[in-house]
């Protein structure tokens, strides 16, 4: 029996569990570029639009307008709400919860953190933090770009900071995404040590492990971080995990919990892996047996509600229950495979990518043919069960997929360079 993703779309903002036309997602995708830091360098002295230090240099735009991206010049109060003295509003919320901030709040995955903590009894208190004020409410706005320095004064009197606030966006350059990540990511630590907050949750991706033709089905969570670092998504997010590893050293005193779910699947969710299921058809390597392992957005915020309330903390991976088999997966699809040789399919898609034909590279592609299935050890010994399992309905999610972006590839292109390097002409 499928498992249909269903969710109440009251209160959700425009890409977040209202399904879009490929006219809008291509519009907003479009409008998914980010500015240039604000005030100049980043902290750490990343120079605007250049690699952040300690690192390759990740960083992305995201999906706001980037005319709306303003430093607001101090905290708001939600209007209707009486303003008490920070000290005591402070002491009476941490008497019955921690008073929990969350980048990127407006829309997304922020932005279902933020209203879910609102409603919790588990928080004190939610500050919403991003670019422009959002429409969620219960909470405190406080409207500043993750990358600006200015962040520090934002977090006064918070206790948590859980970092949403990446681009994963497939059609961002690499380049100015790679820079916004990291230098995001580095900022919110900074920022969070100086204001003296006790955590931070940083949220990245179970691919970080890397997908390899014998991996363990499934990889422990303390399973080596073997991805490549190179200038895709997931090399944006392996830097993340460096920063995160060094953070005791830099700032010594303040936790970090690091979240990796698994392929993110949900109503809006558009991202690299999700357009694997665009394709007419299943590209698939000959010889190769994937096992497909998925995470509903809902269940990655009920993770980041336990991470935030320090019932789950260190390293953690989140998904579904067990995998699935290709034929499995073909079956609930609809699709059918297409099955090429390995060497020649990686051998065209390096091509193809040189030559800018598609934007991904070749070790996209092994999130598709490789397995990468993890091992949900730390939530389930902490009480946490999934909603959702991995029958995903397609009809019901925008698109569902686990693998990498062989849609983004283009599974019709790659088909018709073997063909052509086949015929030698």
């Amino acid at each position: 029996m499928l498992v249909r993703l269903r969710r109440s779309l009251g209160g959700l903002p425009p890409g977040l569990g209202q399904p879009v036309s490929n006219r809008e997602a291509r519009g907003r995708r479009a409008a998914n570029r980010r500015p240039a830091a604000p005030g100049g360098a980043a902290p750490g002295g990343a120079a605007p639009g250049g690699a952040a230090p300690g690192g390759a240099g990740l960083g992305a735009g995201r999906q706001a307008s980037p005319s709306r991206r303003r430093a607001a010049p101090a905290p708001a109060v939600v209007p209707g709400s009486a303003a008490p003295a920070p000290g005591a509003e402070i002491r009476r919320e941490r008497g019955r919860g921690p008073v929990v901030a969350v980048t990127g709040a407006a829309r997304g995955l922020g932005h279902a953190l933020t209203v879910r903590l609102a409603a919790s009894a588990r928080v004190g208190r939610v500050v919403a933090i991003d670019g422009h004020r959002g429409d969620a409410t219960g909470v405190t706005w406080r409207v500043v770009d993750v990358r600006d320095p200015a962040l520090a004064g934002r977090l006064a009197g918070v206790d948590v900071v859980v970092h949403t606030d990446l681009d994963v966006a497939p059609d961002s350059d690499r380049r100015s995404r790679r820079a916004f990540n990291v230098r995001g990511a580095q900022t919110v630590l900074t920022a969070a040590a100086a204001g003296r907050v006790g955590r931070v949750v940083l949220v990245t991706s179970a691919m970080v492990y890397g997908a390899q033709p014998d991996n363990p089905v499934p990889l422990a969570e303390s399973a080596p971080l073997g991805a490549d670092s190179d200038g895709s998504v997931v090399g944006d997010l392996l830097e993340i995990e460096q920063l995160a590893q060094r953070s005791p050293q830099t700032n010594p005193g303040m936790a970090v919990t690091v979240v990796r779910p698994a392929a993110l699947v949900g109503e809006g969710v558009d991202t690299l892996i999700t357009r694997h299921f665009e394709a007419p058809r299943l590209l698939a390597v000959k010889g190769c047996a994937p096992r497909w392992q998925f995470c509903h957005v809902d269940d990655l915020v009920s993770a980041l509600e336990m991470a935030a309330t320090g019932e789950a903390t260190g390293q953690f991976a989140v998904g579904c229950d067990g995998w699935l088999e290709q034929e499995q997966v073909e079956e609930l699809s609809g699709l059918r495979r297409i099955e090429l040789p390995a060497g020649l399919t990686f051998g065209t898609v390096q091509r193809l990518h040189r030559a800018g034909i598609t934007p991904a590279p070749v070790t996209d592609l092994h999130f598709v043919v490789y397995p990468w299935v993890v091992d949900c050890l730390t939530l389930r010994e902490a009480g946490w069960k999934p909603s959702f399992d991995n029958r995903l309905d397609r009809k019901d999610a925008t698109i569902t997929a686990a693998g990498a972006t062989v849609a983004v590839i283009g599974t019709a292109a790659i088909v018709r360079e073997v063909r052509r390097r086949r015929r030698g002409t």
